[in-house]
């Protein structure tokens, strides 16, 4: 690859943040430079981006911005390598943005392959994984450990297809970037993380590359603490996307490879979302029948108590736990729901009778406390109904998975024949 300084027409931007690292920063640029001018195949330049360092990493910067050809120093006032990576990425006229670990512990050789993707069209993203069976890495057993259970919990809640979320080696395209950086809301360790979630939910294509990856011993990330972090920006994407505030749909349509099929919410997603609707809806429930109970009987309290309550969680469930948007099907969906309230209503008014028959003039507390009971055992029943009879039919938008299949084969030999006509 070759660079000028600024070069005009600009294919990566290979961007480096930096965070105190005096004592190496000046080598790793030196092996980063070196490793960029021996391929001549895209222009390039390497921005190291000093998040407020406090030692002497922005004088280091500056001198190697000085000293090497293609190479720029940026210096902001806040720590954080997601607001780094904001800041950077937003302001560079490069086509493809890049972002390496300033310890390069992944292989450089696999440089090349994570771009070529992106300037060539095919992906909007591309992602080096340590946890692709072809990789190779040398780490401990404990960040081993974390990693895969933090990108199996990934795949589990959120339903996500790629496969390491974490490792230090990512690019997309500016047009992409452009589109997704103003939804990111982390500025530190989980920016990777929410950049993939949104970019994958908005049907971009991710494009892995399995990497060689040696863990340096001195990394100063704290891997609890970062955790930690990681679980609380989980939940936090999470109810931004069920909220609606990030217009996925939009950026779907403008940007997104659509798919012959979208992938249903995984069941550890699907029990986790029911879950909390479950808890909201029986919470709703207890309040609104203390609220009926003054001026109806137990039984009406308990029947209008549940209809109020089923009817907004058939809605909660169809968009947040099963992934159904749009108004297809939705009054078969409601009528359905509808058939299950009647079930748990048969299940808890039961309980209330049996209440009844045991003691004839039960407290509204202990009504209550039995028909919450009752409700929880409905809730359950409700969840599997919904999942096996109600939402099935979810993702079932278009003709079965063999046909697509015949169709896009068909397309291809249409094209040959036409190519072959040509």
């Amino acid at each position: 690859m070759t660079s000028s300084q600024p070069p005009l027409d600009l294919d990566l931007d290979v961007v480096v943040p930096v965070y105190n690292e005096q004592d190496t920063l000046a080598q790793c640029i030196a092996l980063l430079h070196e490793h960029l001018s021996e391929d001549d195949s895209a222009t390039w330049r390497i921005t190291i981006a000093d998040n407020a360092s406090t030692d002497a990493t922005a004088q280091i910067a500056d001198d190697l911005a000085a000293t090497l050809d293609g190479v720029v120093a940026v210096h902001l006032p806040q720590k954080g390598r997601g607001r780094a990576l904001k800041a950077v990425w937003a302001a560079s006229p490069a086509r493809v943005l890049v972002y390496v670990d300033e310890d390069l512990s992944t292989d450089l050789r696999a440089l090349r392959p994570l771009v070529a993707p992106l300037l060539s069209g095919h992906s909007d993203l591309a992602i080096g994984s340590r946890l692709a069976r072809a990789s190779r890495i040398v780490r401990g057993g404990k960040r081993e450990f974390v990693s895969r259970s933090y990108n199996a919990l990934l795949r589990g809640t959120f339903g996500v297809r790629f496969s390491d979320a974490q490792c230090g080696f990512k690019a997309i395209r500016a047009d992409a970037a452009q589109r997704l950086l103003p939804y990111v809301e982390d500025d530190n360790w989980f920016f990777d993380t929410e950049l993939l979630i949104l970019a994958e939910r908005a049907g971009l294509r991710i494009h892995e590359v399995p990497v060689d990856w040696i863990d340096d011993p001195h990394s100063s990330v704290d891997v609890i603490p970062t955790a930690t972090e990681d679980l609380k920006g989980m939940a936090r994407v999470g109810l931004s996307l069920a909220r609606g505030r990030v217009p996925v749909d939009e950026i779907y349509r403008d940007l997104g490879r659509h798919p012959f099929e979208q992938p249903p919410v995984p069941l550890l997603a699907q029990v986790l979302r029911f879950g909390v609707i479950g808890v909201l809806s029986t919470v709703a429930y207890a309040l609104v029948y203390l609220l009926f109970q003054t001026f109806l009987t137990a039984q009406a309290g308990n029947f209008l108590a549940l209809l109020t309550t089923a009817v907004a969680n058939t809605a909660a469930n169809r968009r947040f736990t099963f992934g159904i948007r749009g108004r297809s099907r939705v009054a078969t969906h409601h009528l359905q729901g509808l058939v299950v309230f009647g079930m748990a209503w048969a299940l808890t008014s039961g309980s209330l009778v049996l209440l009844q028959a045991a003691d004839p003039n039960p407290g509204p507390l202990l009504e209550v406390g039995v028909l919450t009971a009752a409700n929880l055992v409905a809730t359950v029943l409700r969840f599997a109904l919904l999942r096996l009879w109600v939402f099935r039919d979810r993702g079932h938008g278009g003709p079965p998975p063999e046909t697509r299949i015949e169709t896009l084969s068909t397309r291809h030999r249409m094209i040959a024949q036409e190519a072959n006509r040509s």
